[in-house]
């Protein structure tokens, strides 16, 4: 199965590793540690809007964390 993340992209379910609030977790330290050593990686697949969460996965050895528009709430809900 896949989880549609908006902008017309969708990731592998099996390939999640976590679905984050934006601003709930850009708070910490550590989490914007990880978004920024992720950027300059260029890990991070960015989105056309304003992002309110994001999407890690890791898949043939690949990380990726996709910014989205849509709440992780809303992800959440996709996923049942």
């Amino acid at each position: 199965m896949y989880l549609s993340i908006g902008n017309d992209m969708a990731v592998r379910e099996r390939s999640l590793v976590g679905i984050f609030d934006m601003d709930n977790t850009s708070t910490s330290k550590r989490t914007r540690e990880f978004l920024s050593k992720a950027e300059k990686q260029g890990e991070v697949v960015p989105c056309d809007d304003l992002p309110k969460s994001f999407v890690v996965t890791a898949e043939y050895g690949l990380h990726r964390v996709h910014l989205t528009a849509l709440s992780s709430h809303t992800l959440e809900k996709r996923l049942k």
